[in-house]
């Protein structure tokens, strides 16, 4: 059964359609991240799953548990992490948490221990006796997790929690959300930083104007957005002559020659650069054997990876059916 489910889920503002059809399935254990535009249903998503939205039809599970229905039973396994938390004047870090402790019935000793354990989690025990206003947006961020981190739940909602941080205070909030993951807490998480989503999720979703683009590893998106292979090439001398060679090539749909920038020029300071069909059955590795063969020396031979942020955009803006 899977943790995070949604079947055709739509909210509507009046006209404004802000969830078109929307389904997702998030296995347990999962770290899911959740990118679109700005305006694109990210954070109408994460606000239904926290119980926090209604959904105009459709349906909306947690652990099996039925959103709008099940309440009350969803919100002990959940965490939400908005991406701006709210704060108590003068409240102290740990009268914060032993606020929220309470809230959860949490009392007594355990209490006391839970407190002390989320904020060894989260580095934050030595600003235990700190005002939560006087806190850096960074331990602010580390704080909300703390915070929802009280009552044990299954399942964390993370709407950008990395949004306005200083690089220092990004990289502690995914080393935090490595550990959190290696503890076996499913979570989704919507963010802008693409590249670190890559390094921290095992699947992504890509939402565009409130529908599903597309789902799946990170391996299986970036060649669902790769349209073709693209090589680039730089021999010694005679970059011309290779350039025709190469385009001779069964599997070679468009070369081009550009200006090289550095050391890995040829000597007229310029490259190719090949896209390569997928379906034919031409080898990357043909392209260096060809040129030695035919006496090119080769200076530079580079394909060009697809990251989350090219796949991001292509598919995003159409580029791929």
């Amino acid at each position: 059964m899977p943790m995070i489910e949604t079947i055709n889920l739509c909210k509507e503002y009046g006209p404004l359609v802000a969830l078109d059809n929307l389904n997702l399935l998030i296995e347990e254990g999962d770290c899911f991240g959740f990118i679109g535009p700005n305006g694109a249903g990210k954070t109408t998503t994460i606000k239904i799953l926290a119980t926090l939205l209604k959904p105009t039809r459709g349906q909306a599970m947690i652990d099996g548990l039925t959103i709008g229905h099940q309440n009350r039973s969803i919100r002990p396994v959940i965490g939400y992490v908005p991406d701006f938390m709210g704060a108590y004047e003068d409240m102290v870090v740990s009268e914060y948490l032993e606020f929220f402790a309470a809230a959860y019935n949490i009392h007594g000793g355990q209490r006391k221990r839970v407190v002390a354990d989320v904020l060894d989690l989260t580095e934050l025990t030595y600003k235990a006796n700190a005002e939560v206003n006087s806190l850096s947006r960074g331990m602010q961020q580390r704080l909300s997790v703390a915070r929802v981190l009280l009552h044990d739940p299954k399942v964390l909602l993370m709407d950008e929690p990395a949004s306005g941080l200083d690089p220092r205070a990004r990289i502690e909030i995914r080393e935090l959300l490595k550990e959190l993951k290696r503890m076996g807490k499913t979570i989704l998480i919507s963010s802008h930083i693409l590249h670190e989503l890559a390094e921290l999720c095992n699947v992504v979703g890509i939402i565009e104007k409130g529908q599903l683009v597309f789902s799946g590893t990170v391996g299986e998106v970036m060649r669902k957005a790769r349209m073709g292979h693209v090589v680039h090439v730089t021999v010694a001398e005679r970059t011309e002559e290779a350039a025709k060679l190469l385009h001779q090539m069964a599997g070679v749909k468009k070369i081009a020659l550009e200006h090289s920038d550095g050391e890995a020029a040829s000597a007229d300071g310029r490259h190719i650069v090949l896209t390569l069909d997928d379906s034919a059955a031409l080898s990357v590795s043909d392209i260096p054997n060809r040129l030695v063969n035919a006496g090119f020396r080769l200076v530079r031979f580079t394909e060009e990876a697809v990251n989350l942020e090219t796949a991001f955009m292509r598919l995003t803006q159409g580029l791929v059916q």
